[in-house]
């Protein structure tokens, strides 16, 4: 069992960082292409990424992709309508975040541990499904909210940003996104489900760029900007979607998330090595802060795992 955990975390540890880096590459790629239309792009070349996984996987089945049964067929759009509509919010507010950043501000490492705050939000929201909330969660949250006021407050409110709001905004969004996929997975299957939210995120996006964008849009800026686009797209919504499938196989549930929680670590880590942002002390306190409120909040399931 503790090899399997140990495979499982360094598999996840590996999607964490490539999930942590991507959010260099959107910082990058938020002067070049507007929010709207990135993720439309890394959207359905992430939808593609998958479709590619997904027949490679099941090329000796040779399945159809719908179920025939009217039913099921009607679970999968609610699934992928429900999902995918969540999805788009939270990545366009994530987007529209790290674009308004000023410079200057290392916007990786904040928008990184804010939108962390999921791991938290997610038990929280849980109560309204009538889940029992452990006293350790309330403990989380109080440190999450000191890390919080470090990382944004600690200055005074000159040093908060609009873009901070819409991040922790994300983060709720997310946290919806993440209970809505635990209620449709088991309807689709996990990598069916993410094709499926990715093409409606990305049409969801697509309608809005078109609508709201395209003065904006620029064919030179978007050639300019598509490695960090192909890299959203194949690397952190296919590959790393793949990795986060196989890392849950061994690991378990508590283990994986503190795995995975790592991702706002190499989100600061990457802004720093790559774009040269560095943070002031009292950032570098908060992050750290919300870092231990995530790993705190994972305590009741890693529990339920050991007693197991």
């Amino acid at each position: 069992m503790k090899y399997k955990n140990l495979k499982g975390s360094l598999i996840l540890l590996t999607a964490a960082l490539i999930w942590g880096l991507a959010f260099v590459a959107q910082s990058g790629a938020a002067d070049l292409v507007p929010p709207f239309a990135f993720n439309a792009l890394r959207s359905f070349i992430g939808a593609m990424a998958l479709y590619l996984f997904y027949l490679i996987i099941n090329r000796k089945e040779k399945k159809p992709f719908f179920p025939t049964e009217k039913k099921e067929k009607k679970n999968y759009y609610i699934a992928a309508l429900v999902c995918g509509v969540c999805l788009a919010v939270s990545v366009n507010f994530q987007q529209f975040g790290i674009a308004f950043y000023p410079k200057g501000v290392s916007s990786e490492a904040r928008a990184g541990f804010i939108t962390a705050l999921y791991v938290i939000l997610v038990p929280i929201f849980s109560v309204f499904a009538r889940k029992k909330l452990s006293p350790i969660i309330w403990i989380a949250v109080f440190i999450a909210l000191f890390g919080v006021y470090k990382l944004c407050f600690s200055g005074g409110f000159d040093t908060i940003y609009l873009a901070d709001i819409l991040v922790f905004i994300c983060a709720i969004c997310f946290s919806l996104h993440i209970i809505a996929v635990d209620k449709f997975v088991g309807f689709t299957g996990g990598v069916k489900l993410s094709i499926m939210q990715f093409l409606v995120c990305g049409s969801f996006s697509l309608v809005l760029a078109l609508i709201f964008e395209i003065p904006q849009i620029n064919l030179q800026n978007i050639l300019s900007a598509t490695p960090q686009i192909l890299y959203l797209g194949i690397m952190s919504s296919g590959i790393a979607y793949t990795l986060q499938i196989v890392g849950q196989k061994y690991a378990e549930a508590a283990v994986a998330s503190i795995s995975m929680s790592f991702e706002s670590v190499f989100a600061a880590l990457g802004g720093w090595l790559i774009s040269g942002n560095s943070l002031k002390s009292s950032e570098i306190l908060g992050c750290a802060l919300v870092f231990v409120a995530i790993t705190v909040a994972q305590i009741p399931e890693f529990s339920k795992g050991n007693s197991k």
